[in-house]
């Protein structure tokens, strides 16, 4: 009779610890090495996943992972753990070990009982546990995500990690609200993923989770329905909006859904980062694009000549603003047929405004009480609310609508970023440099020949 001892490993896993202190894993080693001893067995090595759940196939757990491989090197000959799913919760990792069970004679002992993998009944036992342990898995699942989306039809707001600006409760954090609004107005204006990921690493600002911001980070932000006060559950939008104050207002989050899936702007890919106003705007006499150059210098794309960009650019910039300074502007941020109803909507706009202005002097001189102002004052905010998304989805889907239809268009246009300017720029108007004359080297506007757009 051979009397070498059966070696042992041990297998120890909890699927979340709170605390980080350990401490379910802790009384699962204390019950596994008992439960060695007992048997007489020689514990070779102790394997923990601690916080890591086995109900998800595809998460890595490198423990088990090295427990699978140690036993294929024939590192030891049972198995001891607390519970049949602490080993594992799929019935495709059980049928491996019971081949290697049925192979190999491999012990699989747990606090609860042995389970004889070499037996018909053992099998049977395991297959039964597996089986159950999955069952509860899908059970919780599926009462998860109901009282998640019990939560959305009622406007709270989600669980987990928490949304950049707010809190878990959902309360609003200043610092990162503003972050929240300077991004959307930027993107609105004309600004690149790329360069609001240069504004926001150059600014100091990291992720919520202390990691750099990427395109994909600012695009999963922009996108984000809640930030505008939708309540939303797995891209469905619920009918009850959120019980939290939104950080930008539906018409800026319109522009922006609208600038993102704009077909021109993916295909054409606007939106590149340039440091230059008229680099591939501009174009030559010949009729091809110029390009930004060394010394703030436009050259033609086939090398026909270059023009200084230090008097053209102020240039076009002077003209695009006194363009938007006119009172006729919404004539061009239309197409013709819709021309007729975006002025509708400014008018619209200015009518309900005014209506809530006069609710709110009726108010003060003691008109209405507080409870009909209110409701009033509800009602009409809607109406504005529609009529603003409504005109802001007829103008962006054809321009850079968060600064032309800003209070002062033009004002807002000085104010923006490069990527903002070439965004109504491109928008406005066609730019074709001519040859600068030769002499004196003045600037003449008329080697500068502007077409607008639409007009």
């Amino acid at each position: 009779m051979s009397t070498q001892r059966v070696r042992a490993a041990v297998y120890l896993r909890v699927s979340l610890d709170a605390t980080g202190e350990q401490l379910a894993v802790g009384r699962q080693r204390e019950d596994c090495l008992q439960i060695a001893a007992d048997r007489g067995w020689l514990v070779t090595k102790e394997y923990a996943d601690n916080s890591i759940s086995a109900s998800d196939r595809h998460k890595r757990r490198p423990a088990y992972e090295a427990l699978v491989a140690d036993f294929q090197a024939g590192a030891f000959d049972a198995i001891v753990c607390w519970d049949l799913d602490r080993l594992t919760r799929q019935p495709r990792q059980l049928e491996d070990w019971i081949e290697a069970a049925e192979e190999r004679g491999l012990l699989l002992v747990t606090a609860n009982g042995e389970a004889d993998l070499t037996t018909d009944g053992g099998r049977m036992f395991a297959r039964i546990k597996a089986t159950m342990a999955r069952a509860e898995v899908e059970r919780k699942g599926a009462r998860q995500r109901r009282a998640l989306r019990q939560r959305a039809e009622h406007g709270r707001p989600p669980l987990g990690v928490r949304l950049t600006g707010y809190t878990s409760s959902g309360d609003v954090i200043p610092h990162e609200a503003d972050l929240v609004r300077e991004v959307f107005a930027r993107f609105g204006e004309g600004e690149s993923l790329k360069g609001l990921v240069r504004i926001l690493t150059a600014a100091g600002f990291t992720t919520r989770h202390g990691k750099a911001w990427s395109p994909s980070t600012v695009r999963s932000m922009l996108t984000n329905a809640r930030y505008c006060g939708h309540s939303v559950y797995r891209g469905e939008r619920m009918t009850t909006d959120g019980t939290w104050k939104p950080l930008v207002n539906p018409e800026a989050y319109s522009v922006v859904q609208h600038r993102l899936t704009d077909p021109r702007r993916i295909s054409n890919r606007q939106g590149t980062d340039r440091k230059h106003l008229g680099s591939g705007l501009y174009r030559c006499n010949c009729g091809l694009p110029m390009q930004g150059w060394s010394g703030n210098r436009y050259r033609c794309s086939s090398g026909c000549y270059s023009r200084s960009g230090t008097a053209v650019d102020p240039f076009v910039e002077n003209v695009t603003a006194s363009r938007l300074a006119r009172p006729d502007l919404i004539g061009l941020l239309a197409r013709p047929a819709d021309t007729e109803r975006a002025t509708d909507l400014l008018a619209e706009g200015r009518r309900l405004r005014s209506r809530l202005t006069q609710h709110e002097s009726d108010y003060d001189a003691g008109l209405i009480d507080g409870r009909r102002y209110a409701v009033a004052v509800e009602k009409v905010s809607a109406e504005l609310r529609a009529v603003e998304v409504e005109r802001a989805t007829l103008l962006a889907g054809s321009g850079p609508a968060a600064i032309l239809t800003a209070d002062c268009p033009a004002d807002a246009f000085r104010a923006s970023s490069l990527m903002a300017r070439r965004a109504v720029v491109s928008f406005l108007l066609d730019v074709t440099l001519l040859p600068a004359p030769r002499g004196p080297r003045t600037f003449d506007p008329e080697t500068v020949h502007i077409v607008w757009k639409g007009l």
